[in-house]
């Protein structure tokens, strides 16, 4: 009886495969068949249906995850792809910034006999204050920190600092006032890579306004920068 069982439930595999293969996946099919087997051998005919229905699912769901799989491992080239043209980017960049930064070296090194030129004969600049302040704008001293890094790799660069007060107020707050531009100044300049031995610093308190107006008196709330190489500029700090 068993025997028969069995051979009934392959029979009824065989004939139902065909009836699920033009809507069912192989899986799904594959299931029915393995179901129905085990459905006949375990409970006659009434366990060859329940057993192609069990095998019918479970072939599915196995479908299912081989299709989850098949679809993360596209998923998975792609991306181990576009990982591979990152790297490939940043390779091109790297290359790109080692050639930029030869680029900007040479430059640097065919500017520097022209720029030491120029500062054999001094270059002079006035770094405007606030009134009663002794601290530069935010801009001014965004634009003297880039000054001062860019010239903190000459050694042979030298830098004098002058600094002033407009007349009004008392005389000797403006001689102080003068010494705490002057010194802001410098520090800016050490902390942007200039050597403390290559700054000279002067406070000459009040300088007198061309007249007694706003404009006028803004001009003489400064401190002069002069850049040069040598021992001494080749023209003095203009005092006004």
């Amino acid at each position: 009886m068993f025997k028969k069982t069995i051979l009934f439930g392959l029979l009824v595999s065989v004939i139902a495969a065909p009836a699920f293969a033009e809507r069912a996946s192989r899986e799904e099919s594959t299931g029915v068949g393995i179901g129905a087997v085990i459905g006949g051998a375990v409970g006659g005919p009434v366990g060859v249906i329940v057993g192609a229905a069990f095998g019918g699912k479970f072939g599915d769901e196995y479908g299912k995850k081989s299709e989850k799989v098949d679809s993360l491992s596209v998923s998975l080239s792609g991306s181990l792809a576009r990982v591979e043209t990152l790297q490939g980017d940043i390779s091109s960049l790297r290359a790109e910034l080692r050639s930029t930064d030869v680029e900007l070296r040479q430059a640097r090194d065919m500017a520097k006999p022209e720029l030491l030129a120029l500062l054999a004969a001094g270059i002079e600049m006035d770094l405007l204050f606030r009134t009663d302040e002794h601290v530069l704008a935010d801009t001014t001293g965004i634009r003297l920190s880039q000054l001062a890094a860019s010239i903190s790799g000459n050694p042979e660069v030298q830098v004098r600092l002058d600094g002033f007060a407009d007349e009004r107020g008392d005389e000797a707050y403006n001689q102080k006032l003068s010494a705490l531009r002057v010194e802001h100044v410098r520090d800016v300049l050490i902390r942007n890579g200039i050597p403390a031995s290559n700054i000279t610093i002067s406070a000459h308190g009040e300088s007198p306004a061309a007249d007694a107006t706003y404009d006028s008196y803004a001009l003489e709330r400064r401190v002069s920068l002069t850049l040069y190489t040598g021992n001494t500029p080749s023209f003095a700090s203009n005092p006004r």
